[in-house]
């Protein structure tokens, strides 16, 4: 990466070697089409359900419950878009919170307009929702609650397991949006009581545009889009199985054992990063906390006093990459919405804030010298 150091894994990773590797040889030697009977078709078929059990196995799954996808933004749309068509004839209520990523977002808002309701929970300054809110938002017509794991923007890590068994024993199903979760924090679909699960391997070192959907053995809507009977007739086109198998090397990458391993990472880069700035003379505050309740690998800071345009884009000209807010809204002028939904639009972090997300690449060596640079244009622009 040009001796660039690159701290916006969540806005997307760089592939694994060993992923690019399984790709590679895949596109080599498995170009048949998974549909086909012929020898390569069965080829091409064996390495897909070899994938897919790989991946069901990694979040406590039955392999007919994995379905391919393009990645993040097509899995949230279809279970959300789906299941609201699918029951409209039981309810119209749907709850969600007020700093989902854009992919279930919009969804909803293009719901509304159809006619059903959407009741947003508030978010408190450290990323949580209150699970009293959330009973007490449940209605007999509540089709449909989705909530993410770990926010995108500043790394806050719900309760989901609570959250499940609050949402088990109602008329709703239970969606989360796990994109940037997967493979950072251990996933169990069944202990989480989770009904419908987006993922995308290009968050975890894998590929772009894939990903999957999980989608509870019982739980039944009607395609997102027509076509081929490909995915058990749950979602149309030839599967992608060299993107496939990569994103199974990169899930095997990121096994349960992995994720311990890189949790004690990660936090110790938080720690070095955050008290380094401190010792320096950096005035600045995390958003959300350190380590209780957050994701390892996602850190959000408030720079006080310094435009997040101006500091991202001298870092940049210094070989250090960062991130304002979502990479799905970066081009944006407008400030965060999910720092809003903390801090309000008065707050100045919505505009003095950036993120800092770590992948396997990265080294202690590394958040050390972002600590010297930091300083270093912090001092500078203060003067």
């Amino acid at each position: 990466m040009n001796n660039k150091i690159y701290m916006d894994n969540a806005g997307t990773s760089p592939m694994a070697p060993e992923v690019i590797k399984t790709m590679t040889d895949a596109m080599t030697n498995v170009f048949g089409n998974a549909s086909a009977t012929n020898y390569y078709g069965r080829e091409a078929k064996r390495v897909l359900e070899n994938s897919r059990h790989v991946i069901a196995q990694s979040i406590n799954a039955d392999d007919k419950e994995i379905i391919f996808t393009s990645g993040g933004t097509e899995s949230d749309n279809t279970a959300i878009i789906q299941t609201a068509l699918a029951r409209q004839n039981e309810g119209k209520h749907i709850i969600s919170t007020k700093f989902e990523h854009e992919a279930v977002l919009r969804p909803l808002a293009r719901l509304e307009k159809m006619g059903f309701e959407v009741t947003y929970l508030d978010i408190d300054e450290n990323g949580q929702i209150n699970l009293d809110d959330l009973r007490n938002a449940i209605r007999p017509d509540t089709i449909l609650v989705t909530i993410m794991i770990v926010n995108n923007e500043v790394g806050s890590l719900a309760p989901i397991k609570e959250i499940g068994e609050i949402v088990a024993p109602t008329n709703a199903w239970f969606h989360t949006d796990a994109v940037q979760a997967y493979g950072e924090v251990p996933i169990d679909v069944k202990d989480m009581k989770i009904d419908l699960l987006s993922t995308s391997a290009h968050k975890l070192n894998g590929p772009k545009l894939i990903g999957f959907l999980y989608e509870r053995d019982g739980i039944d809507f009607p395609p997102f889009m027509l076509g081929g009977d490909q995915e058990l007739k749950r979602r149309p086109g030839t599967e992608n199985v060299p993107a496939i198998a990569g994103f199974a090397k990169a899930v095997e990458i990121h096994s349960n054992k992995a994720i311990l391993a890189n949790e004690e990472r990660y936090f110790n880069f938080k720690h070095t990063l955050v008290d380094g700035l401190k010792k320096n003379g950096i005035d600045i505050e995390v958003n959300g906390n350190i380590e209780d309740q957050m994701a390892p690998q996602v850190i959000s800071i408030w720079f006080k006093g310094i435009r997040n345009d101006v500091l991202l884009t001298n870092l940049d000209l210094a070989g250090v990459v960062g991130a304002a807010g979502s990479a799905c809204t970066a081009g944006s002028l407008d400030p965060s919405h999910v720092l809003i939904a903390m801090y309000g639009k008065d707050s100045p972090r919505v505009w003095e804030s950036l993120r800092f997300s770590f992948s396997i690449e990265n080294t202690i060596e590394e958040v050390r010298s972002v600590v010297d640079t930091l300083t270093k244009i912090i001092k500078r622009l203060n003067k």
